[in-house]
C-alpha cells in the first residue's frame, strides 16, 4: 500500500511516499480502508523530533477516516461501515483506561506519533475506536474532526465546565483546536465569545465561527481588551493552546473564579504565576490532552445534528504531503488541511 514514511527527523523532505505492506490487524482490530486524514501541529514535532522522542520510523497521521475492510466478531462493525477513527488507546486494563480516560493511562499512545498512523491507504485499529461516521459529512469534513474537536471539547466540558452565560477568551483562533473550540462554546450557550488572532482574515474566520468579539494581539493589548469587553470583571474561562507567548495576557484575563485551561505550549513551556494572586481570586489552572472515545461520539452526534461544521482550508493529495506541512508550519492557515487518500 502506499503511505507516508519517515525514516529520519527533518524538514518537510524527509516525508517520503513509498510502498508500505498492508498492516496485519490483531484480534481485536479492524482494517480500515482510509479516504482522508487530517494533519495537525503534532504531525510537524514528529517530524522534527526533539525532546519528545517521537520513535521513527513511522507513518503519521493522527485524523483518519474511511470505510472497514475487515471487523472482528462481535465487535458490532462490518465491512462497508463508515468510520472515523478515535486516534489513540491506552493499555485497557489501568483505571484510568477502565473509566474510559485512555488519555491519562500511562501507556496512552496517539496514532501516528508512537505507532503508525493514517497517512496510508489503510490502518488497523482498535475496533472500539472505530465510530461511525455522520452521513452529512464528506469524507475531507470526517477527517477534519477528530484530535481537534474532542481536544477543544474536553478543554471546555471535562476540565473548565464551561457553564451558559459565562464569557470565554479563545486565543489564537484561527487554529483547528480554537476553531473548533468556538463553535464548541457558542454550542454550550457562552455568553461572550472573545477570540484573539494577527491577521484580520483570521479574525473575520472567528467571527464566522461564532465569535462575538475579536481582538488582533499584534496592535492591541488583549487583557485591557478583554477587561474593556467585561466591565472590568475578565472572562471565566480562557483557552489557549500557545503557552509561554501568551501566559501573561491568560492570566490578566482571567476573572475571580475564573479557569485557564491549555492543551500546548508551542510558543515554550515556561511561564511565571503570582500563587498569591491565583489563590486570592480561587483561579485555576488545568492542563489537558486530548479526550475521550466518548466525547468523539458525542462531538460527531452533533455534527450529524447539524449544530457543528469542521472547517477545511485546503485538501492535498498523498504526493503533495510535503507542501501540506510547508503550508501548517507557515501559520497561514485558516481552519483544518486534509489528505485524500483514496
Amino acid at each position: 500500500m502506499k503511505a507516508v514514511w519517515i525514516e529520519k527527523h527533518g524538514g518537510p523532505e524527509v516525508l517520503q511516499v513509498v510502498n508500505r505492506p498492508e498492516p496485519a490487524p490483531g484480534p481485536q482490530d479492524a482494517l480500515v480502508v482510509v479516504k482522508a486524514c487530517g494533519i495537525n501541529h503534532l504531525d510537524i514535532w514528529v517530524r522534527l523530533g526533539g525532546a519528545r522522542g517521537f520513535p521513527i520510523p513511522l507513518i503519521p497521521g493522527s485524523d483518519a477516516a474511511g470505510v472497514v475492510e475487515k471487523a472482528p466478531s462481535g465487535s458490532g462493525l462490518s465491512p462497508g461501515d463508515e468510520v472515523v477513527v478515535y486516534p489513540a488507546q491506552g493499555c485497557g486494563h489501568c483505571k484510568h483506561c477502565e473509566r474510559g480516560d485512555d488519555q491519562l493511562c500511562a501507556e496512552y499512545k496517539i496514532f501516528g506519533a508512537w505507532r503508525d498512523g493514517g497517512l496510508a491507504e489503510k490502518i488497523a485499529v482498535p475496533a472500539r475506536n472505530c465510530i461511525p461516521k455522520p452521513r452529512r459529512l464528506s469524507w475531507v469534513e470526517a477527517a477534519a474532526v477528530a484530535i481537534n474537536y474532542i481536544t477543544a471539547y474536553h478543554m471546555l466540558a471535562a476540565r473548565a465546565n464551561l457553564r451558559p452565560g459565562e464569557a470565554i477568551l479563545v486565543q489564537a483562533a484561527a487554529s483547528g483546536v480554537s476553531t473548533a473550540a468556538i463553535q464548541l462554546a457558542r454550542f454550550l450557550g457562552a455568553g461572550l465569545i472573545i477570540a484573539t488572532s494577527s491577521a484580520e482574515e483570521k479574525l473575520e474566520h472567528a467571527r464566522r465561527c461564532g465569535a462575538h468579539e475579536t481582538i488582533n494581539y499584534k496592535t492591541e493589548n488583549v487583557a485591557d481588551r478583554v477587561k474593556a469587553l467585561t466591565g472590568g470583571l475578565g472572562v471565566e474561562v480562557v483557552l489557549d493552546h500557545v503557552g509561554q507567548a501568551n501566559w501573561d495576557a491568560d492570566v490578566q484575563s482571567l476573572a475571580k473564579g475564573g479557569r485557564l485551561v491549555f492543551c500546548g505550549a508551542t510558543s515554550g513551556p515556561e511561564a511565571k504565576l503570582n500563587l498569591a494572586h491565583t489563590y486570592f481570586k480561587g483561579q485555576s489552572i488545568l492542563g489537558s490532552t486530548m479526550g475521550t472515545r466518548a466525547e468523539l461520539r458525542t462531538v460527531l452526534g452533533l455534527m450529524g445534528a447539524g449544530y457543528l461544521r469542521p472547517v477545511v482550508e485546503k485538501v492535498y493529495s498523498l504526493s503533495q504531503i510535503q507542501e501540506a506541512h510547508r503550508h501548517l508550519e507557515s501559520g497561514r492557515q485558516i481552519g483544518k488541511l486534509v489528505v485524500e487518500i483514496r
